[in-house]
């Protein structure tokens, strides 16, 4: 997405250049689709439209996007933004469409960009060589809207750089902080901050905000998760050869 509206967008959200650049963005995804029916490929064609990360207001950009917030909450429900490993930092809207293949539907799998190597490579009737996209995975079904398609049965979030990590699995989050920084820079402004070196446990499913850390409840857990993150740090992968 721009910094800089087109000329023909600036003025039009009443949100600033950052207000201005998601409304060109929009438009611009519409006239892709636009002209992908009208030439008759939409049968032979798949968008994906997604983020590569949850939100932050002030980047050092002078966008307006602090100034005119109001109201609104970037990371919806969701703590944390962008550089963190808390969800809002790397759940984000995600979209597939292909006319005639992807019936339209909400899924609750957990998938990550990432995984497009191997998941487009199957698509192409391709695998990835052993030493190649070590953390992706073939989630093609899922991104396919298949009935019964399974996602990621874990995901290791990473901050960037301080040592930060996140690791869902199934309904659980476990957080292990190194470090503060701005890898914990907030968007919002209910948000409290965690002492560093901590690990703290969440129920994701029942609670997505991260609000209630059960891991003195749960130490089995925890010790479990903490030892998965581990091994996939040691083995410098997440995807297993067979």
């Amino acid at each position: 997405m721009p910094r800089i509206a087109h000329e023909r967008f600036q003025g039009k959200s009443g949100l600033g250049p950052r207000g201005d650049c998601i409304v060109q963005f929009d438009w611009s995804v519409g006239e892709l689709i636009k002209t992908v029916d009208r030439l008759g490929l939409a049968e032979k064609t798949m968008f994906v439209i997604c983020s590569d990360n949850g939100p932050v207001l002030d980047d050092g950009y002078k966008d307006d996007a602090v100034e005119k917030l109001g109201d609104h909450q970037p990371a919806g429900p969701f703590r944390g933004g962008k550089y963190s490993v808390w969800e809002g930092g790397t759940r984000t809207p995600f979209i597939t469409r292909w006319k005639r293949t992807i019936k339209p539907a909400v899924s609750n799998e957990v998938v990550c960009t990432v995984d497009f190597a191997t998941s487009f490579g199957a698509l192409a009737g391709q695998t990835p060589v052993a030493e190649g996209s070590l953390d992706s995975l073939n989630i093609l079904d899922a991104l396919l809207g298949k009935p019964g398609a399974k996602g990621r049965d874990h995901l290791l979030q990473q901050d960037n750089g301080s040592g930060n990590f996140g690791l869902r699995s199934g309904e659980w989050k476990l957080v292990r902080l190194e470090k503060r920084g701005k890898s914990e820079a907030r968007v919002s402004k209910s948000e409290s901050p965690l002492p560093a070196g901590k690990h703290t446990l969440y129920k994701i499913n029942d609670d997505p905000g991260e609000l209630t850390d059960v891991s003195a409840a749960h130490p089995e857990v925890v010790e479990r998760l903490s030892a998965q993150i581990d091994r996939i740090i040691k083995d410098g992968r997440s995807r297993q050869t067979n």
